[in-house]
Parts: C-alpha cells; structure tokens; sequence
C-alpha cells in the first residue's frame, strides 16, 4: 500500500527539533527523512510551512510539496495585508499545494474577515486551506481560536473553498467529528495523536480510552473520504504512527485514508 503523509513539518538546522526527531528514533534531516519514506512506503509528504513567507525560505525535496503559512508573525504591526502577494506567488508554484493558518497562535478566529483575502486565493487556484485544530505547543496560544468548532462557519462563508481541520481538533473530538460530517468542503488529517517512540500494544493498554475516542469520532464522520494520514513529523516515529493509524481505521478504508484522499485533496498527482 502507498501512502502519503498529508502533515507534516521540515524544520532543518534546528537544535530542539533535532532532538525531537532523535526522541522519535529519527534524524532531522531530509536524506534521513526520504530513507525512511522509501523503507516504509511513503511516496511523499506536504510540509506544513511556517517561519517566512519569502519564495527563497520555502525550497523542498523533490518528494515533498508545500503549504505556505500565515503563523503569528504575519500578525505583526499589521504586515497582514501587504502578505497576500507573497502568499499568491506561492500558490502559482506547482509544488505549493495550499495554505496553512495558525489561529489559535495568532488570536483570530478562522471565520475572520482578516482572513477573506486569503480564501479568496485560496478560491482562485483551487488549493485548500489547513487550518490547525486543538492542543496547541505553547502556553502563549489561545485555545478558543484553534477549537476546531469555529472551522464550520468558514466553511459555511466558503463553500468553495476545500478546507483541511488539522490534527481532527484533538482533543475536542466531538466538535470535530460534527464539522467534518456537516461541510461537504472540510477534511481532517489524522497527525498529532502520539509523539515520540512507543509500543502499539503498550500504547493501547495506556490510553485505551482515548483510543476509543478516536475509533469512535473518525467513524462517526461516515464518509472516510474525508480522512487523510499524516505524521506530524518529526514529532513521532513514523512506523509506530502507521501502526496506530491502521489500528484505528478500517482495513477496507485504509487504502483511501493512507493515500488517496491526499492525493485527491492536495492534488498531488501521485
């Protein structure tokens, strides 16, 4: 089975997440990275971008297509409307697949209309919007912002516009599930569940509970057509999270969650 990781980050020559991908079991590097997608049948991965909007900061592997992103320091001193043009000269690249938005780390909620020119561009080169949902990594964030119940009304002002709810709103699983069955234009990715190295049978007698949760809302959606796997990467080690991934998901859904709905959604051509 090939399979597409839908989520994840490229963070290199960086000292706290080379030490996270060391925790993981990994390396921080892309070479490191493109191995283990060969070993484990990983055909190719979308970086959720952050850290600049400049054409020069967002160079990738062939494998890897890109998101650009509007995290908090595109909210700076009111830079947020001269980002725009920058932002579209990404979405006219081919490898550029959408946009990322971080609300609950830039204190707007995703039904803002701070937010209009960018799902008008969104509109315009038909690439989707990711927005990311529930816990956040770091104290300064807001939760209310990244509750993955505010997605619906974006969806509802943009029915055009080809949503992706971020980590399935954990832990506000619930609300998630809701969204996603109601908007026909809003899909979940299933990254962010686990970090680190672990056991799927260690794993699963912990936190069985939570693994319930989850089996139960990602099925109550309905339509797995709407799911898609992604790794967050390189927060976990990517053969313990395939394995937790296929222990949730139906083996009949597997082949649509694990690849083709990311190829489809982000129109990856794979």
């Amino acid at each position: 089975m090939k399979i597409i990781d839908a989520h994840m980050h490229d963070y290199q020559n960086s000292p706290y997440f080379d030490q996270i991908a060391r925790d993981a079991g990994h390396e921080n590097s892309e070479e490191h990275l493109w191995q283990v997608y060969r070993q484990l049948g990983i055909v190719g991965g979308v970086v959720m971008g952050n850290g600049g909007l400049s054409l020069q900061e967002h160079c990738y592997p062939d494998f890897l297509h890109y998101c650009i992103g509007l995290d908090s320091s595109c909210f700076a001193d009111g830079r947020l409307p001269d980002c725009a043009d920058l932002v579209e000269a990404h979405l006219q690249r081919q490898n550029c697949v959408g946009i990322k938005l971080y609300p609950g780390y830039s204190y707007y909620y995703v039904f803002d209309k701070v937010y209009d020119p960018f799902y008008r561009l969104a509109q315009k080169y038909q690439k989707p919007v990711a927005i990311h949902t529930g816990d956040t990594s770091m104290e300064t964030a807001i939760l209310k912002y990244a509750h993955p119940l505010t997605l619906d009304e974006a969806a509802v002002r943009w029915p055009k516009v080809q949503f992706v709810m971020c980590h399935f709103g954990n832990p506000w699983l619930t609300d998630a599930a809701e969204v996603v069955a109601k908007n026909p234009n809003v899909a979940a990715d299933l990254s962010g569940w686990a970090v680190g190295r672990f056991s799927l049978g260690d794993f699963a007698d912990q936190y069985s509970g939570y693994l319930q949760q989850l089996r139960t809302w990602t099925g109550y959606v309905g339509d797995y057509s709407q799911l898609m796997f992604g790794t967050d990467w390189p927060l976990v080690n990517l053969s313990d999270y395939i394995d937790l991934i296929r222990y949730l998901i139906p083996e009949r859904a597997q082949e649509q969650v694990f690849f083709e709905n990311a190829n489809r959604i982000w129109a990856l051509g794979l």
